[in-house]
């Protein structure tokens, strides 16, 4: 059977979550248990994003979300940080053109301060040449911290209480929702970690109130399109009721 009819019958199959998020742990310990430099590690998770965007537009995912790096990484050795800002650059450079040609949209959410000018204006440059995509909207976490993005959207709550545009009882979960990075995008249905980690280290702490969690022995470097279907047919057999006694209709839930 062909990969086009593999697909065929999977989709036939599957509830396919809309919106899967990923964290990708384990590229250091992956190169440690090879005698290779953390660097190889990473290296090689560039090269399973790419397999992993790939394998989710053949799925039919409409939202991938990727933890590329998070605020408190910056604690990490220069070298390696150097490293990961150095793929990170040569993603943007490398898999651009080929991420728009096949309709991909490219968003990316976290903090832009002690990122360098260079790679911030790369950044925007594939934002701005892929926002009229809709085959598959990549959003990149990259410099993420949750708590520091619920802070910051209470912030700005809080200033408009203080101006008066407000009162304290508009400040409801939607209003904060709406100045949330993610806002316009469905939460999570379905969130991966890979590793064998079993924690959110700070990452959509607030989208993620609802998502089924799946977590990998495997780490990220092997990761690919068997262990994605693997982590949704987990999540297949999983009954989403959202606080309430019966799941609602198919249509709320993907």
């Amino acid at each position: 059977m062909n990969k086009h009819n593999q697909t065929a019958v999977w989709h036939a199959t599957a509830h396919v979550p809309r919106h899967v998020a990923i964290i990708m742990d384990g590229n250091g310990r992956w190169a440690e248990r090879r005698g290779l430099p953390r660097a190889a590690g990473h290296r090689m998770g560039v090269e399973a994003v790419r397999r992993t965007v790939r394998a989710a537009m053949e799925l039919g995912i409409q939202y991938l979300t990727i933890y590329s790096f998070s605020s408190e990484n910056w604690t990490r050795p220069a070298t390696e940080i150097d490293d990961l800002m150095g793929l990170m650059r040569r993603f943007i450079r490398r898999d651009l053109a080929d991420l728009h040609k096949n309709g991909v949209r490219v968003s990316v959410i976290g903090e832009r301060d002690r990122v360098d000018a260079e790679l911030l204006q790369l950044i925007d440059e594939a934002v701005a040449l892929t926002t009229h995509n809709a085959a598959l909207k990549l959003q990149i976490a990259f410099n993420y911290g949750s708590r520091a993005e619920i802070a910051k959207a209470a912030r700005r709550l809080a200033e408009r209480v203080v101006e008066g545009t407000i009162t304290p009882e508009d400040v409801t979960p939607q209003a904060l929702e709406a100045e949330l990075d993610t806002y316009g995008v469905p939460d999570p249905d379905l969130l991966i970690r890979t590793s064998g980690e079993l924690r959110l280290s700070n990452f959509l702490l607030w989208q993620a109130a609802y998502t089924e969690f799946v977590f990998l022995d495997a780490y990220w470097p092997d990761f690919g399109r068997e262990l994605l279907e693997q982590a949704i047919d987990q999540y297949r057999g999983r009954v989403r009721r959202f606080g309430g006694v019966t799941p609602p209709s198919l249509g709320q839930t993907s």
